[in-house]
């Protein structure tokens, strides 16, 4: 298994959360300062032991709208069900966009309980719109705060590193003899040597796509960032549905490089696809998100949900299948990836990504000719 991760100075500091749990500077989502880690570290440490057990409620079921890889929400759900007794019913929508376009068009008669997975850029606008559920579990207290919604009507519960999937059989095939260098960085794959050979996700249905986006305007500044991604574009063969399609479509040789998430990439790559995930200086993170719907049928349940998705049980076990980072400070990194002080981060302001978001979004539409 093998990784490259970029070292910059300016790239260890965690943007607004990620920092005060794992006393790092950089990775996963949101970021502050290593003291704030070292502090909610011990805190998540300390009170480990006075989680509450999640009990079920009087209803045995309960409708879940994932943007979860399917195999890990068939996982998870059977723990759920063997730790509370309660059934969960699953619509795998693949992307965060997707899942949440969903629960806004069924507003007036919301078929969902929960939302699960996914960026929590897309759970914000969803509560702006008194979409969600208000609901701070106990759990939360384990967890450092800046990966809570201060409002309470979303959790963050993991973490994800942004990465380029590489072909190995075609890299060495095709660009090595060129001279082409295996990319380090975002900047590597303005190489005309990608021309139509990388592939990436639309900002307008993807989680990763969008902060794949706006990783480039924060690294580089708005100017130079939107000069960036229409260079890029001449490379980019299409832009997908969902962050995942860029590996799969990578990974069976149909182009030589993507962009994706790294947890992603790395699951993939144990299936012995001739692949490897390389993380890029600079790159960008997000907080996968948790948030019950509003005048959802099964309101206990969901709660009973967010209660068990923030123990450590449940953070190993999501670690184990997805090779994510959990944000409670007592689960260890996934096996075979880098500790998050290890990688370069941008600085990832993430008020402001989820502000610009529209904006941006339909910019690059415009620029690109996406829909």
């Amino acid at each position: 298994m093998e990784w490259r991760w970029g070292k910059t100075r300016k790239g260890m500091i965690l943007a607004t959360a990620l920092a005060a749990t794992l006393t790092v500077t950089a990775c996963g989502q949101n970021g502050g300062s290593a003291g704030e880690a070292n502090s909610g570290s011990g805190s998540a440490q300390a009170e480990a032991g006075a989680e509450p057990s999640p009990s079920a409620p009087a209803s045995k079921k309960l409708v879940v709208y994932s943007a979860l890889n399917e195999d890990d929400v068939i996982q998870l759900k059977d723990q759920f069900k063997k730790d509370t007794g309660i059934e969960i019913e699953s619509l795998n929508l693949g992307s965060a966009g997707e899942a949440s376009t969903r629960v806004q068009a069924e507003k007036d008669a919301p078929k969902a309980d929960i939302l699960v997975g996914g960026s929590v850029e897309f759970y914000q606008p969803l509560a702006e719109q008194g979409l969600l559920e208000k609901y701070t579990s106990a759990n939360a207290s384990q967890i450092d705060a800046k990966f809570n919604d201060p409002n309470g009507y979303w959790q963050g519960w993991y973490m994800g590193v942004l990465g380029i999937v590489l072909n190995t059989e075609r890299f060495e095939k095709e660009l090595a003899p060129k001279g082409v260098q295996e990319p380090k960085t975002w900047d590597d794959l303005l190489d005309e040597s990608y021309k139509r050979q990388f592939i990436t996700s639309n900002p307008a249905t993807a989680g990763g796509g969008y902060i794949f986006v706006a990783d480039q305007l924060f690294r580089l500044g708005e100017q130079q960032g939107w000069e960036y991604l229409e260079k890029l574009n001449g490379n980019v063969h299409h832009y997908t549905q969902k962050a995942g399609d860029g590996i799969n479509l990578t990974a069976t040789g149909e182009f030589i490089a993507g962009m994706s998430w790294a947890h992603d990439i790395v699951k993939t790559m144990k299936q012995g696809y001739p692949i490897k995930a390389i993380v890029p200086e600079q790159t960008a993170f997000e907080i996968g998100g948790v948030g019950i719907v509003k005048g959802g049928a099964n309101v206990d349940n969901a709660k009973a949900f967010v209660d068990w998705l923030l123990t450590k049980e449940a953070g190993e076990l999501n670690t184990k299948l997805s090779n994510r980072y959990s944000v409670r400070a007592d689960v260890a990194p996934p096996e075979g990836m880098p500790k998050i002080e290890e990688i370069s981060l941008v600085e990832y302001d993430r008020e402001k990504a989820a502000a610009m978001k529209e904006e941006v979004v339909k910019r690059f539409v415009g620029m690109t000719g996406t829909n």
